[in-house]
């Protein structure tokens, strides 16, 4: 299992940005312990419906707040409240920590409550039917706002069910060489892109392509796909009548090691979504997914590509690479990373976007 490391990344061993560690709807049913990036978290939501993200452990005797269903205090009704307002109590002597980790109140004590008992608590929000934590290791606040579709709030589009898949033993690295691999759609995909385009935004990465679908009958797809900072991509996708965005998230568990989840944001054909639109939805989803499954097979079952033998015919592997370290990178670095970065790259033998009449990027948010 190769780590940070392996690829020259860092001082960090972890990346900073934003990144998905829960469906929305699994903090419908009480906290929940969930572990990223190598430490374990307690995520609950409050009262308001504000979700809270704190370090796991109470400090008073190391009590995990969040991995408990039969302590008195979680039962509902019985021996008081796990959760009161936006903040959670210890399941085993209730002390009880606000939402910005500090400890506000001792059930048996009066006095000031010990500061050294805080916790870190984490920028987290409720999006798209995520929730999003900002990770950076020094604790800083976020560069910038969580990625967001305007048209998830639209009328008409059918939102998805996110599909969670299991954890796997790769660096997010090579997950991000594929904004890069422009070679790997026809064998893997059984979609060969016949133009190509890589763009670098600061902390935006976009990849624009299209080719035909051999599996249903060359139909062409054009898509549009970008990373919101190194864990969360989105991805515009037109073929015939269909509309859709997909998402992919990827969040390190421990160096050399993360949790993925899927999902397609689908436009209605008729725009009144009912029933047979849902179950349409739900089937172009699972296509979706099988084609990303493509993907994660190779990624379950290859070896490391510390420095991989890339052909200048493949894609701008070293200039996305270089992008993707500065989320490992110290702040103060950051930005002499991204200016000279920044630009579009093509594939030399392949067409570009431009030469294509690419047009699918109206509304989207870079």
């Amino acid at each position: 299992m190769a780590k940070a490391a392996d690829y020259g990344l860092g001082p960090n061993t972890f990346p900073r940005g934003w990144f998905v560690v829960a469906e929305s709807r699994e903090l419908d049913n009480g906290p929940i312990g969930v572990t990223f990036f190598g430490r374990d978290f307690a995520l609950y939501r409050g009262e308001s419906g504000k979700p809270v993200m704190l370090d796991a452990y109470c400090k008073h005797m190391g009590t995990h707040l969040a991995k408990n269903t039969s302590a008195m205090i979680v039962i509902a009704g019985v021996g008081g409240n796990h959760i009161e307002g936006d903040s959670i109590r210890c399941p085993y002597h209730g002390w009880r920590y606000n939402a910005e980790g500090d400890v506000d109140d001792i059930p048996y004590h009066d006095g000031p409550c010990p500061k050294s008992a805080s916790i870190r608590s984490y920028p987290v929000v409720d999006n798209m039917g995520c929730i999003m934590m900002w990770f950076d290791e020094q604790g800083e606040s976020p560069d910038y706002p969580p990625p967001y579709l305007p048209q998830w709030d639209e009328a008409g589009w059918i939102h998805w069910d996110l599909d969670h898949l299991p954890e796997l033993d790769i660096h997010p690295q090579e997950v991000l060489d594929n904004m890069a691999d422009n070679r790997h759609l026809g064998p893997t995909h059984g979609a060969p892109c016949e133009y190509f385009e890589n763009e670098i935004k600061d902390h935006i990465l976009i990849q624009r392509q299209g080719g035909p679908m051999t599996l249903y009958g060359g139909v062409m797809l054009y898509t549009t796909t970008w990373y919101t900072g190194p864990g969360i991509l989105l991805s515009k996708q037109v073929w015939g009548e269909t509309v859709q965005f997909e998402l992919i998230a990827n969040t390190p568990v421990a160096d050399g090691r993360i949790k993925a989840w899927h999902g397609c944001l689908i436009k209605s054909a008729s725009g009144e979504i009912n029933d047979e639109e849902k179950a349409t939805a739900k089937a172009i989803q699972a296509g979706a997914l099988e084609a990303f499954s493509k993907d994660f097979e190779i990624w379950q079952h290859k070896a490391p590509a510390i420095k991989p033998m890339a052909m200048k015919t493949e894609g701008p592997f070293l200039n996305n690479r270089k992008w993707y370290g500065q989320f490992y990178a110290e702040k103060s670095a950051v930005a002499s990373i991204q200016s000279p970065l920044n630009g579009s790259y093509h594939v030399p033998g392949v067409e570009t976007p431009e030469d294509r009449n690419h047009a699918i990027d109206d509304g989207l948010p870079f």
